[in-house]
């Protein structure tokens, strides 16, 4: 007998404030959400999300599959401004080494 695999709608989010609602939004507004969300991470954490925290995973995931459209030449135009802004504000959070 074959067991019965049961789907069940996954509840909650790993990072406070990604809504269940961005499926409602269109494209363009989940990707300004996401923007938006990040970049109030970055300033009020002072630091670039760490890849040892569980809850940081969402904010890591998102950058890097944007920058692999940036990179790829993929990116919306308008979308590119925004994301390169993002990316000087991370550079400037990015660990130092103490020995340099």
């Amino acid at each position: 007998m074959n067991p019965c695999i049961i789907a069940v709608p996954y509840q909650g989010t790993l990072n406070p404030g990604w809504s269940v609602f961005l499926r409602d939004m269109t494209q363009d507004e989940r990707w300004a959400t996401r923007y938006r969300e990040v970049m109030e991470f970055l300033e009020q954490n002072h630091r670039n999300p760490s890849k040892y925290r569980v809850e940081d995973h969402g904010y890591i995931n998102w950058l890097k599959a944007n920058r692999k459209l940036l990179n790829a030449g993929k990116m919306k135009p308008e979308r590119e401004e925004k994301f390169r802004k993002l990316l000087e504000t991370t550079e400037q959070y990015r660990r130092k080494n103490q020995y340099e």
